[in-house]
């Protein structure tokens, strides 16, 4: 299966801890069942916004898709090859927004892998031409927040739900 080059990446967070990005591929799945069962149960939580215990089946199928060019799925990798971040993109049938999704396994937190990762799906989503990307949070998890708000996301309330919030920040197309 052929994986888009712009996809792929090393790179290196804040805190120099080095990374090796990856689209995800149907034969990761069981990769990817083990990396969650690494996530913290709030992590967990606040990634699918559900009380769910574990990631099923569907989902990790889902995840582990490489056949839709509008939903991405990125690996992130220490450099023992160990999954440590998770992160998705999924691009609305308009191709100019994106919504953006991360999970980092418990034991690699505060490394620096959610702002990386973050920053290169934006950009890769800036090469795609899309205008923005968003994520609609919990405004329980403040971590999230307080890296997004840093990385130039807007927060703005969803209707209807005080529980949520949407964070969205504006893209520079074709760079």
């Amino acid at each position: 299966m052929q994986v888009p080059s712009d996809i792929q990446a090393n790179l290196t967070t804040r805190s120099g801890f080095q990374l090796r990005v990856r689209q995800a591929i149907p034969a990761d799945e069981m990769l990817v069942a083990d990396f969650f069962a690494h996530v913290t149960p709030e992590d967990l939580s606040f990634r699918f916004l559900s009380g769910m215990t574990e990631v099923s089946h569907e989902r990790l199928q889902a995840i582990t898709r490489a056949d839709d060019p509008r939903r991405i799925n990125f690996l992130a990798f220490s450099p023992a090859d160990m999954l440590v971040g998770v992160g998705a993109l999924a691009i609305d049938e308009s191709l100019l927004r994106g919504e953006v999704a991360l999970s980092v396994r418990a034991d690699h937190k505060h490394l620096g892998v959610s702002w990386t990762l973050l920053s290169h799906i934006a950009h890769y989503a800036e090469r795609r031409g899309l205008k923005s990307i968003e994520s609609v949070e919990s405004r329980a998890n403040r971590a999230a927040i307080k890296l997004e708000r840093e990385m130039g996301f807007e927060i703005t309330q969803v209707p209807d739900d005080p529980t949520l919030v949407l964070v969205r920040r504006e893209l520079q197309s074709g760079i």
